[in-house]
């Protein structure tokens, strides 16, 4: 039971930062009244809840925020979904109908008010909710939130909470019997749910992953997946305040502050805009009120404005700011925003080579290193901010400037763009849709339309979002207008079912989804689909292909991998912005151990098939492994291998990305994380443990980059810098074996131009290796200021599986450097190529892996472990592999 009191507070909280707003001082109120910074209470009902199958006598406990899945594993009624292939056997659950139930207290004080509401942060998805055996609400989209008013049905005491989920294949089942016909969604994995090839996510506003993905399970989840709060409030309430930016100088910021203000009746009221750490923000307006929901305006101005950047190019400054409104008789309402002076465009400028699309900052053009982020889980409650801050903050760390929220999952916890606000990360929002066609009824299209408008107004204060995009890659599918394009869905479709679906699709991503930010957000940049090459604003769409001689907008690479093109092609296939390319790789053998025996450990068993969700998945790993590395005969090692395979072959993308700038200015590789313990195109794993690839891509996203590319029987070295200062360096080239002896050398002092990049060194292989053999010669390359690294690399002139490495013996040395954090020195007299760091029994997040510790040169690595350890414990736990110990099957 959740017991519901009204309190009258003294200062209003502002969660998560700890400061404490004074009332204003100026308006009429009575004593009561001044307590309290707002006179609308709120309180999370989240006590006292059960669940059961309908129909069902007993009601088990239940976990709010949760979802059936989850409850029903917490009630030992299933066992974990993701070990082994516990998924295949749980496909009943979201065949049935379940019910949530709990009990809350209200009190004369929160009855005395007039409005008392219920409001539901996010309802997964067919709900119907009951107060007191009465029907209030019907809720049909997970993306929604939902308010009803329940005061005339709830008295002081106990009142009884119900909601009954009605089963979202039922439903979807029928609406595809009433559409008449079925619709392309190749990722719906309805024949691993029993349904043959009746596919029918996307007939609900639901995360489409839940229905499975080419690296993800299918768990088509239901469930109060969001908080649910009572409210009690009188008078007036601030249902929205968004802060729009008119203009920003260096010298002055002209904003307004535009509130949404909901009155039981007209007369006057103050509205007032202040901050608690700029105490120079202040401005009062008197304003009248009508009854119902009003629209307000307060304008002011901030002197030397702080602006916001991202990561690496200066302070992700936000200002915390408090809208109020004050009526005479000293009822009030106050709202907190926190938000960042910035200005964002997307620059689509003709030039000789076709049309720019790159984000402008403050008016410098910055280049996008990031990479597409999916849901944390296929159970979303589980997602704590502890998971939030370990992906974020590794994005941070990896030199990231933006994360793409992709539009098969959810628009993500306010916590979440809260962390992007403050790490400087742009966030590119998918609105959720993707790699389907939709129906196009008027109440589908009606739904998606709150759907977008709730989302754009919730997400707009948000300094991190910096544009909006309709759907995920159903332009590229369909392109009505080309016979034979896309990925052949149209031949299974009569003409005018093609002519209805098309409709539809415009309706949905060129009017409805772009209407919502056109209104809502205006100044924000939308784009209808990823990937494209243009769009007229209309209907006409010029769609995004690689081959072409001119490149505009965005492009997803996907002929390395689904094409099996090697990773060579990543240097040719370059567009405009690289919105999307990647490959897999398993995650480490403890992570496998999870959720298999050793009986599973082989990529081939059914275990591990099953934790494989791409086509062609596990083949292709090792398909293209044998063309650079030997197949190992240990699992453990070729877990390992696959690892470097991936961080290797992403690295070749990412580096040649930055180098083509300013031709490409964006490079977002699929994937960052992944929602269950699994092969896929991740850079870290289902727990928070880093790849290879993200190592690397620590590497390739730093602010300076030097990158060494063979080309045919010469070497050019490229540099890149995203300063926005000239930066003078000094490169160094080395050619040697793999015992440290340098055949040639090479030394040079270079101007790093500001936000550029360029060839400054090429030379012929066979003068570079000075007699070396190539199997045996490694050309390494630094980048340094003074005694400061900015960058290094390290280029081979044979694939691994060729080189003569040798035996390394490797001395190590542990230290305690305090505050838990302790430091590895390593070093051996020959190479160490691609030398992995990992501890046997604990977790812990190191400063560098998966790296070539050269001859007579020592590599030093932090590492900070989850849990204490001593020196000598570290150096008991920590186990090391590389190249030279691989065996071949």
């Amino acid at each position: 039971m959740t017991a519901f009191k009204a309190n009258k507070r003294e200062f209003l909280k502002v969660s998560g930062a700890g400061v404490a707003l004074a009332l204003s001082a100026h308006a009429p109120q009575s004593r009561a009244q001044a307590k309290a910074a707002t006179d609308v209470h709120s309180q999370v009902v989240s006590e006292g809840w059960q669940f059961r199958q309908a129909g069902a006598t007993k009601w088990l406990s239940a976990t709010v925020p949760g979802t059936v899945h989850t409850d029903l594993l917490d009630n030992k009624r299933i066992d974990d979904p993701f070990y082994r292939t516990n998924e295949r056997n749980q496909q009943w659950i979201d065949k049935l109908d379940w019910e949530y139930r709990t009990t809350i207290n209200i009190d004369a004080q929160t009855l005395s008010h007039n409005h008392v509401e219920l409001h539901f942060d996010g309802l997964d998805t067919y709900a119907d909710v009951y107060v007191n055996n009465v029907l209030v609400l019907s809720a049909d989209n997970m993306f929604l939130e939902w308010t009803i008013d329940v005061k005339e049905h709830v008295r002081v005491g106990d009142n009884a909470l119900r909601i009954y989920f009605h089963s979202p294949i039922r439903k979807g089942l029928a609406a595809l019997e009433d559409h008449g016909y079925l619709l392309p969604s190749p990722n719906d994995q309805s024949e691993n749910g029993g349904m043959g090839d009746k596919r029918v996510g996307m007939f609900t506003r639901k995360a489409g992953y839940h229905y499975g993905w080419d690296w993800g399970p299918r768990f088509v989840t239901s469930g109060i997946w969001r908080p649910v709060k009572l409210r009690a409030w009188s008078g007036v309430q601030i249902t929205d305040l968004h802060i729009i930016q008119d203009s920003l100088t260096d010298k002055v910021a002209k904003l307004r502050g535009v509130f949404e203000v909901e009155a039981d009746r007209p007369g006057p009221a103050l509205i007032e805009i202040s901050s608690p750490t700029h105490k120079a923000i202040q401005v009062r307006t008197e304003v009248e009120l009508r009854a119902g929901v009003n629209r307000l305006e307060a304008s002011f101005e901030i002197k030397n404005p702080k602006r916001w950047w991202t990561n690496g190019l200066g302070e992700a400054f936000l200002y915390t700011l408090s809208g109020r409104v004050v009526t005479p008789s000293g009822v009030k309402d106050e709202r907190v925003v926190k938000t960042g002076l910035r200005t964002v465009r997307i620059v689509q400028e003709p030039d000789a080579q076709g049309t720019s699309f790159y984000v402008e900052l403050n008016g410098v053009p910055v280049f996008m290193k990031g990479a597409n982020y999916i849901p944390n889980d296929s159970f979303l409650p589980r997602v704590t901010k502890a998971v939030y801050d370990k992906v974020v903050t590794s994005a941070l760390d990896t030199h990231m400037n933006m994360l793409r929220v992709w539009g098969g999952g959810v628009y993500e916890d306010p916590y979440f763009y809260e962390l992007c606000d403050q790490k400087g990360i742009l966030v590119w929002q998918d609105f959720m849709f993707a790699c389907a066609m939709y129906p196009g009824d008027e109440a589908f299209l009606e739904n998606v339309r709150k759907e977008a408008v709730h989302n754009v107004k919730r997400l707009r204060n948000h300094a991190c979002i910096a544009l909006w995009c309709g759907n995920n890659e159903i332009d590229v599918a369909w392109q009505h207008d080309v016979p034979n394009g896309g990925w052949g869905w149209k031949p299974n479709y009569t003409p005018d079912q093609q002519k209805a679906l098309t409709r539809a699709y415009d309706a949905i991503f060129h009017e409805v989804l772009a209407q919502a930010v056109a209104t809502h957000d205006p100044k924000c940049f939308y784009w209808p689909s990823s990937p494209i090459a243009s769009w007229d604003g209309k209907t006409g769409v010029v769609h995004s292909d690689v081959k072409a001689q001119k490149q505009a907008g965005d492009i997803h690479y996907w002929d390395v991998w689904w094409g099996q093109k090697p990773f060579s092609e990543y240097r040719t296939a370059v567009g405009r912005f690289m919105s999307e390319y990647g490959f897999q790789s398993f995650p480490e053998f403890r992570t496998v151990q999870a959720y298999t025996v050793p009986e599973d450990h082989d990529i081939f068993s059914e275990v591990m098939k099953a934790h494989q969700r791409s086509s062609i998945g596990n083949g292709t790993i090792r398909n293209y492994m044998e063309r650079d590395y030997k197949i190992p005969k240990d699992f453990q090692q070729f877990l390992y291998v696959g690892q470097v395979l991936q961080a290797e072959g992403i690295k070749v993308a990412m580096e040649t990305h930055r180098v083509r700038m300013p031709y490409c200015m964006g490079s977002l590789f699929w994937q960052i994380n992944d929602c269950w313990p699994v092969a896929s195109w991740s850079s870290i794993d289902y727990f928070g443990r880093w790849k290879a690839q993200q190592y690397y891509a620590r590497r390739a996203f730093a602010p300076v980059l030097v990158s060494p590319v063979l080309n045919g029987d010469k070497v050019d070295i490229s540099v890149v810098s995203d300063r926005l200062t000239d930066t003078n360096a000094t490169l160094s080239v080395r050619v040697m074996d793999f015992s440290g002896k340098v055949a040639t050398s090479h030394t040079q002092e270079i101007r790093l131009k500001a936000n550029q990049s360029g060839v400054v060194f090429s030379a012929a292989v066979s003068a570079l290796l000075g007699g070396l053999a190539p199997d045996g010669a490694l050309l390494s390359v630094k980048l340094k200021r003074g005694k400061d690294v900015l960058s290094e690399n390290v280029l081979y002139f044979q694939p691994v599986k060729n080189l003569t490495l040798p035996e390394p013996q490797i001395a190590l040395k542990v230290k305690a450097l305090g505050g838990g954090e302790l430091a590895v020195g390593l070093t051996s007299p020959v190479l160490v190529k691609d030398l992995y760091l990992y501890l046997a029994t604990h977790d812990a997040r190191l400063s560098d892996n998966y790296f070539d510790l050269l001859p007579g040169e020592t590599a030093y690595v932090r590492v900070k472990p989850q849990s204490t350890l001593t020196a000598a414990d570290l150096e008991g736990d920590l186990k090391l592999m590389h190249m030279a110990q691989v065996r071949s099957a």
